[in-house]
């Protein structure tokens, strides 16, 4: 999926404005496929990511026997065949780059009666899968692995799963996700608890598909033996896909920009309590959403106004809120005046690239003085020069690049930037239609 043949050429545009709406959210798009495929009935999904990820997840379920019509884009109907009705398939389950996918497919394979393989593109293939391998085993999976806990996983079907009370050693919603999904097959109870609250799509949307769940901030409880029953999805546009917009409008003098229904859930949400103490301007609006009910995905209006940044050390307690949106961060914080320190985001390294590592390569080819450190970074807000910068095949790193261009004395090159098309499909032409400048070449 990565190839260094495809670049961009970016560099200041105009100030930003008008309105525009992101992509579909990644992570409900691929939990509103999953559920759809083990339900009973046909869940019909709205607002669907036409992106790579996503799309391998459903060509997966499709090779286990579900039928997904798309009757128009960012739409899906997907024809449930119940918790056991998945058939064992004649191939393996290419999961492309979706970490998401392939760590929460590992919990819906381990309770099946058959065998099966997930295997990825060559970033998914470096990724630590180690975190789901063992709670899953501790229920009574068999998965077999590449050295390290590397992919592809070999899941052994036909073990009785049995429900555990698992505390996370880190705190991510995948692995929670995995967990969570090996208990709808599983005896007994099941129950997560985390170090810090990640994001709750998963619970919020079991409850949505019927099942029976008790969760709150950091804790999360399910039992076995009942039924998913099909219901109508309304996906959010992503929060992470308009971070680089917010992030963006926030630093180009002159700007306004509306940002349309956009992904609130509170544990996605950090990077505007981050952006919000270093001084921007975001106000929320027409906020959505059915209030009190414990499966609705908040949706708010956003209106970005360009504000003076200043440094900041972001609070740890915010990290795993925005782990997704620390590439767009390190841009806000080498424009802003002053220092940022960033502490407690060890998880970066281990992403679809080490985003510390690359964050900070990139940030010095533009002259930005930065310090890694183990676990994040020291950035020195300043100028932003122009140069060649490598994405190493991260999307997210790619479109932050993109903002920092906006801001540069210089053009900008961007290497390696084909697998935005797994998170954000039409990323250059939505960027140039709000006056960003960027080409692709």
């Amino acid at each position: 999926m990565s190839d260094g043949g495809q670049r961009w050429s970016a560099g200041a545009g105009r100030p930003l404005g008008g309105a525009l709406k992101v992509p579909g959210d990644k992570s409900v798009s691929h939990r509103a496929v999953m559920l759809g495929a083990l339900a009973e009935g046909t869940t019909r999904v709205r607002g669907f990511l036409e992106g790579e990820d996503t799309r391998a997840t459903a060509r997966v379920f499709e090779t286990m026997g579900v039928r997904i019509e798309t009757p128009s884009a960012s739409e899906r109907i997907v024809h449930g065949v119940g918790l056991h009705g998945l058939r064992a398939p004649a191939t393996e389950l290419d999961c492309g780059n979706a970490g998401t996918g392939m760590r929460l497919l590992s919990g819906v394979l381990a309770g099946q009666a058959f065998d099966s393989m997930l295997v990825g593109d060559a970033s998914l293939s470096r990724r630590p899968m180690r975190r789901v391998i063992d709670p899953l085993t501790a229920m009574g999976a068999r998965i077999d692995s590449g050295e390290g806990g590397l992919p592809p996983l070999r899941i052994h079907g036909g073990n009785t799963l049995q429900g555990i009370d698992y505390k996370t050693p880190v705190a991510s919603a995948q692995v929670k996700s995995a967990v969570l999904l090996a208990g709808l097959y599983a005896r007994g109870e099941t129950v997560v608890t985390e170090p810090h609250p990640t994001r709750d799509y998963s619970e919020r949307m079991l409850a949505a598909f019927g099942w029976p769940i008790e969760f709150g901030p950091g804790r999360a409880r399910l039992g076995g033996g009942h039924r998913l029953r099909a219901t109508e999805v309304e996906v959010p546009a992503d929060f992470s896909s308009a971070a680089f917009f917010i992030v963006a409008a926030s630093l180009v003098p002159g700007s306004e920009l509306r940002l349309r229904a956009v992904g609130m859930n509170p544990r996605r949400t950090g990077l505007l309590a981050a952006l919000r103490l270093m001084g921007a301007d975001i106000r929320e609006e027409s906020v959505a959403g059915r209030a009190g009910e414990a499966d609705a995905e908040p949706v708010a209006d956003l209106v970005v106004r360009h504000a003076p940044l200043r440094g900041i050390e972001v609070p740890e307690a915010l990290v795993p809120d925005m782990i997704d949106e620390f590439p767009a961060l390190f841009v806000a914080a080498a424009c802003a005046q002053g220092r940022t320190v960033v502490r407690g985001a060890a998880e970066l390294r281990v992403k679809e690239s080490d985003r510390i590592a690359t964050m900070a390569a990139g940030l010095r080819a533009l002259g930005v003085s930065i310090q890694e450190t183990p676990d994040g970074a020291i950035i020195e807000g300043g100028r932003i020069g122009g140069g060649r910068v490598h994405s190493h095949g991260d999307h997210r790193i790619a479109m932050s690049f993109a903002v920092a261009a906006q801001l540069a004395h210089g053009s900008v090159t961007i290497e390696d930037v084909a697998n935005v098309a797994t998170s954000f499909p039409g990323f250059v032409e939505l960027a140039n239609s709000i006056g960003m400048g960027l080409q692709a070449d």
